[in-house]
């Protein structure tokens, strides 16, 4: 087994997943509507380097609405309305190492359509998420959330990869996706971050940061997966 505790690099990334849910739940009691998506990214910035981030792992991502479609979207002067979902993917450097995490909430209610596609990526995220181990290939853990998403009639709104690995920095080899494919490890860091992105409407990303060993994975993030309406 992985012994994270005696490996530096895992004991650092482990320490800013950790980080990042002290994080989610802090800027859980921010989002409302009439505050912008800059305000909550600003939020959360400054949340992560006051609480033991030396810098972010890359610039914070909040979109909500219909700039949700946005996978790599820049927060905007936007304001947060009823009905919005909000995504934020979010990430301090700790020890010299990254963090990584995405997390869609919902302001206010949910729409029946917006329900579902939260519903189908959630599935995606978790099937992936349970195939993940050491000796599995990544194009096989990509089809797994890909497949899912696009039997739900969702596939041409699936526009990037299902992961990739993590380090000093938060986007490494191996990538999980359909174009390349290699042999997970034992004690690589990864990600595993299905999305669907309807322009103009919704988008929705969840990402969990793992460790591969041979049985499985170790989980380092630990907020809640299902849907949080505030």
């Amino acid at each position: 087994m992985v012994d994270i505790d005696n490996n530096e690099k895992l004991r650092a990334i482990r320490d800013a997943a950790a980080l990042n849910d002290l994080c989610f739940d802090y800027i859980l009691d921010h989002i409302r509507p009439g505050v912008s998506e800059l305000e909550i990214a600003d939020k959360i910035d400054a949340y992560l380097l006051s609480h033991g981030a030396s810098e972010l792992a890359f610039p914070t991502i909040c979109v909500s609405g219909a700039r949700g479609c946005l996978p790599h979207g820049e927060p905007s002067s936007k304001l947060i309305e009823i009905g919005d979902f909000v995504t934020m993917d979010l990430g301090g450097i700790v020890n010299g190492y990254c963090g990584d995490m995405t997390r869609t909430v919902a302001v206010g209610k949910v729409s029946e359509k917006a329900k579902e596609i939260y519903d189908i990526v959630l599935l995606a995220q978790t099937e992936a998420t349970k195939a993940v181990k050491a000796g599995i290939s990544t194009r096989y853990i990509d089809s797994i959330a890909r497949d899912i998403i696009a039997d739900a009639g969702y596939g041409a709104q699936y526009i990037h990869g299902t992961g990739h690995g993590v380090g000093r920095e938060v986007h490494e080899e191996p990538r999980l996706n359909n174009s390349t494919d290699s042999v997970l490890t034992s004690g690589l860091a990864v990600t595993v971050e299905p999305g669907i992105y309807i322009e103009n409407e919704l988008g929705v990303r969840i990402e969990d940061l793992m460790i591969v060993t041979e049985f499985g994975i170790i989980n380092l993030v630990r907020s809640v997966k299902e849907l949080i309406v505030l």
